[in-house]
């Protein structure tokens, strides 16, 4: 029997119910006819894309938005059971959805396990419904819990909880009861990240470095009330949330494992490492990324071409879907690996270097780990190279370091 070589897959459902104001991601509204045209779709790409991947097992799935759990269950039904017969799926692959409160039922979740969904992750980003509004978030703590429960009452028993810090009006003590309230629910794994101020949204107007608005469509209200938000956390309290993260969580017996991602032990989120570590991963849906045989590539984020994408002709499915087909050379691929692989607190092994690469990661690296550790930022551990506490303080700089 041929050995297959692991593949890991993302489904990206676009729709949500409102966008968040600091969201840059692909998602917007779309009504149940859209959604539905939407699924159809997406289920004629996932046969379609299974014929390139024969010679691959897969070892997790990932559906993520938007808000996956904003369809019809009948529509997720249809996507998973897709997969489940036009891939190889492992036996006990990790399969996570995204959710968001106020979207999820009890007879949903009931079939998202039957349909093999073993991993559930919940975005709350606050426990405090004054800075859940600000977000524009479309549900309360209060609303979050009763999801919770469902959750736990559907027999998950492998949950991630999202969060971010440093959001508007947020104060070192709010920031310390989300913590407390979240981690005595006791979920397996929690995400936590800072806020980051992206252009192309509307909190870029309000908090970019720039006067001019952009042209969103939003009502005079709506910017009125954007630009009432509070001010963000200074620049202290933002640093006192970071250390504060990683000591409470630790307090609490959650390891970090990522600079942004903790974890009750053999509860890390094994898609995540899998794209870390350098696995190649199959993207579906709109916009969705891919990294297969060397070469990266996206699909379209036109919904319209999406939708009216056809198999009549040899590849031209292909064509209408796949954006920049890129092939790495071996020293981008290096520097993606180190940069990917550096954000995990075990950090890279030399001995798998030299596994994939056929190169001592000394003959290629050595300069820059010899300055890194001359500086603090870098460590040589049981054979792997990893950045100190300091160093991952200031990744952006240390990895830098590794472009060739």
């Amino acid at each position: 029997m041929m050995n297959k070589k692991s593949l890991e897959i993302y489904v990206h459902i676009p729709f949500c119910s409102r966008k968040c104001a600091y969201c840059d991601f692909l998602s917007f509204p779309g009504n149940e006819r859209t959604q539905r045209d939407y699924t159809e779709k997406l289920i004629e790409e996932i046969e379609y894309q299974s014929a390139f991947a024969k010679e691959y097992q897969v070892v997790s799935v990932f559906i993520g938005g938007g808000t996956p759990s904003i369809l019809k269950t009948e529509d997720m039904e249809a996507v998973l059971n897709a997969l489940n017969t036009h891939f190889d799926i492992l036996p006990d692959a990790e399969i996570t959805m995204e959710a968001n409160p106020g979207t999820l039922t009890q007879e949903a979740l009931l079939s998202y396990r039957k349909a093999g969904v073993n991993r559930i992750s919940m975005g709350l980003q606050s426990a405090d419904d004054k800075e859940l509004r600000y977000l524009g978030r479309i549900h309360t703590y209060d609303e979050f819990l009763k999801s919770y429960q469902r959750v736990r009452m559907a027999g998950f028993d492998n949950v991630n909880v999202d969060l971010i810090s440093a959001i508007p009006g947020q104060t070192v003590d709010s920031w310390k009861n989300t913590l407390k309230k979240v981690t005595m629910l006791k979920p397996e794994h929690i995400s936590a990240y800072s806020l980051i101020i992206e252009e192309g949204t509307p909190y870029y107007d309000r908090y970019g470095d720039h006067v001019e608005m952009e042209s969103y469509s939003m009502t005079k209200e709506e910017r009125k009330r954007l630009m009432a938000l509070p001010d963000l956390p200074d620049e202290d309290s933002e640093r006192e949330m970071y250390y504060l993260t990683q000591e409470f969580l630790m307090e609490q017996g959650y390891e970090r494992y990522e600079i942004s991602n903790y974890s009750k032990k053999g509860y890390e989120c094994r898609h995540n490492i899998g794209y870390w570590t350098g696995i190649e991963y199959l993207g579906l849906g709109l916009g969705a990324s891919s990294y297969m045989n060397g070469c990266r590539f996206h699909n379209t984020t036109d919904l319209s071409d999406y939708r009216n994408a056809s198999f009549d002709e040899d590849e031209g499915f292909t064509q209408a879907l796949r954006q920049e087909l890129e092939r790495l050379s071996i020293e981008e691929k290096m520097e993606e690996y180190m940069f990917l692989g550096l954000r995990l607190t075990n950090g890279v092994s030399a001995h798998d270097f030299v596994s994939n690469f056929g190169q001592n990661i000394r003959n290629v690296y050595g300069q820059v780990l010899d300055k890194l550790e001359r500086e603090g930022l870098m460590e040589f551990k049981d054979g792997y190279y990893k950045l100190t506490s300091h160093g991952i303080d200031v990744s952006n700089y240390a990895m830098s370091q590794f472009l060739l």
